[in-house]
């Protein structure tokens, strides 16, 4: 049985007319529906609502305005639908229905409109049914509509076969066919001829990789904070961007969102010429104007020719002479969403810096990095902490968070063997604590490649290379 509880995290609403039209608005983004009729509208919207649930792993709950009225349904990621809660409305047609039944099917509702739609809920008993006229096209029903009595589906199935449509035919039913391993001793026994299937392992490493391949309709902004210097945010957002602009193939730009001067442009690839934010900005009119071509970004913007990916450098004036403002981070966040699907923005260490909690405003993804160091995690928790007691969007993504553990203790010299050990010990007592506060924790090995210098994916181990792939991979779950 699904469950009955549902996150608040993303922001869901679904709207359905009678004039054949819907829309679904899922953190802001809206996607306009049309169709013959309001069934159709409905099916459309279920199977938007449950590719969400299916992206984030967990059932989500979604806000309706149907013609019965408002009220709230929770969809899982098999597309099971049931009611969380007494709509505002005294009018609905499921009221008269006993007070303990079950989420039902929708199946009643709109298996004649909706044939291929997901599944839906069972009702736990049988209770008396609507008249096959009556039934509502709302989200209600479909979240406690009752089937209909097991007579009528024999009926239903007893007629003759020519009177279906073939629009409820397929002859596609074969399943995709798993790819042979390519991994261990399973991968080099199917390279010479006996197929064998991967491992646990590899199907894991697959489904990340799917993942974090995906397009997404929108532009994400994924934001990475710590109010504590040395708590590998740099390596961090270089990481994220490498791997989603390596995979996905997404147009996608690293920022560094420094109130004065970030080291972001330290660690990463220069291009050929000294530009940052602020020459962006003072080109931004020019840059969203109709006629503007997207390869003129690359002025301002220095590209990663290994990781595919963009940065766009904090302002390096020596003097430190002028700080980013709100009205400049939009500015900014408005061109950028422009020319990129998907921002990472790194950060400085002022919660309270008007650039620092703007980006917060256009942020849809947090992540926290830390390191094996307990004022850093501690550094971490008080600004998650502060996120929370501010509320609203700025408490859902501190509940949605994902926080990134390095075993990384000391980014000046080597680490020796109980170093090492220290550090994993040590990491994995921060994670534990981290745990059951936010959406995902996942810890990284400490990799030499990460210290010093700039930073290249195809420099880290495979081991470290597989931890940063199931960062992202959770970090994507949150779009």
């Amino acid at each position: 049985m699904m469950e009955t509880q549902a996150l608040d995290f993303p922001k869901i609403n679904a709207v359905l007319r009678t004039n054949g039209t819907g829309e679904v608005t899922i953190n802001g983004t809206s996607h306009a529906i049309e169709a013959n009729d309001e069934a159709a509208v409905l099916s459309q919207a279920l199977l938007l609502i449950t590719e969400t649930a299916a992206q984030l792993g967990r059932p989500v709950q979604v806000s309706t305005t149907d013609p019965d009225g408002q009220g709230h349904i929770i969809v899982s990621p098999e597309g099971v639908v049931s009611e969380a809660g007494p709509t505002k409305t005294a009018s609905r047609r499921e009221d008269t229905l006993p007070a303990k039944v079950a989420p039902a099917a929708a199946a009643s509702a709109l298996a004649a409109a909706a044939p291929a739609m997901v599944p839906v809920a069972t009702p736990s008993e049988e209770v008396p049914a609507h008249p096959a006229g009556a039934v509502p096209v709302t989200f209600g029903a479909a979240a406690t509509q009752a089937q209909q009595p097991a007579q009528a589906t024999e009926s239903a199935a007893a007629e003759p076969a020519t009177r279906r449509s073939l629009k409820d035919t397929s002859f596609l039913i074969s399943a995709p066919v798993l790819q042979p391993a390519t991994r261990g001793w399973r991968g080099a026994l199917s390279r010479i001829g006996f197929r064998m299937d991967p491992s646990a392992e590899e199907l894991a490493e697959r489904e990340d990789i799917r993942i974090v391949s995906q397009h997404w309709p929108g532009p994400r902004t994924v934001a990475v904070v710590n109010r504590k210097g040395g708590a590998n945010k740099t390596p961090t957002v270089v990481m994220l961007s490498a791997i989603l602009a390596r995979y996905s193939g997404a147009a996608t730009v690293a920022w560094d969102n420094n109130e004065s001067q970030g080291t972001l442009g330290w660690r990463t690839e220069k291009g050929g010429h000294d530009n940052s934010v602020l020459d962006l900005i003072d080109s931004s009119q020019a840059l969203l104007s109709p006629s503007a071509q997207a390869a003129e970004i690359a002025q301002f913007v220095h590209h990663q020719t290994s990781d595919k990916f963009d940065v766009l450098r904090s302002d390096e004036n020596d003097e430190g002479d002028h700080e980013v403002t709100a009205e400049e981070v939009d500015i900014a966040h408005q061109v950028l969403t422009r020319y990129y699907r998907l921002i990472v923005m790194d950060s400085g260490n002022t919660a309270r810096a008007a650039n620092w909690r703007r980006m917060i405003h256009h942020t849809n993804q947090l992540v926290v990095p830390v390191t094996a160091i307990e004022d850093r995690a501690e550094a971490a928790r008080l600004t998650l902490q502060t996120l929370e007691s501010r509320g609203g969007h700025d408490a859902e993504l501190a509940r949605n968070a994902v926080v990134i553990v390095s075993e990384s203790t000391d980014a000046k010299r080597s680490m020796s063997g109980d170093a090492l050990k220290r550090a994993k010990d040590e990491a994995r007592r921060i994670a534990d604590g981290f745990t059951p506060h936010v959406r995902a924790v996942v810890r990284i090995p400490y990799d030499p490649a990460l210290v010093n210098g700039p930073i290249r994916y195809d420099a880290l181990q495979p081991a470290t290379q597989r931890a940063w792939l199931a960062a992202a991979a959770a970090v994507v779950k949150g779009f």
